[in-house]
């Protein structure tokens, strides 16, 4: 009789963990939100695109790094590296400018 129960609780223990799971749409239809948000806040034209960067659930943030031009300085279009943190709770961003080692 206890291995019977042992055995349909871990069965509806494992069935629960697989209905949280996200599916592969919802995970697109998050990464389109944030590379929509991200690259519109960089101001950029054309930036190059990180695979999006997903921390854990404790802290809900999705991160991406864009790299692109920014106008123009003496007929020269400035690069820059810029990281962008997307809140997946309240749908908003936070943009800055980083340098890699130094540079």
């Amino acid at each position: 009789m206890f291995m019977k129960l042992v055995a349909t609780a871990s069965i509806l223990l494992a069935t629960a963990a697989q209905s949280y799971a996200s599916s592969d749409s919802a995970w697109n239809a998050l990464f389109a939100k944030v590379n929509g948000t991200c690259i519109g806040m960089s101001r950029m034209n054309t930036p190059e695109v990180s695979a999006p960067i997903v921390f854990d659930d404790a802290t809900g943030k999705v991160g991406l790094l864009l790299r692109g031009s920014l106008g123009k300085t003496k007929g020269k279009a400035e690069t820059v590296n810029l990281m962008c943190l997307y809140d997946k709770k309240t749908g908003k961003a936070s943009i800055e400018e980083y340098h890699w080692l130094g540079r």
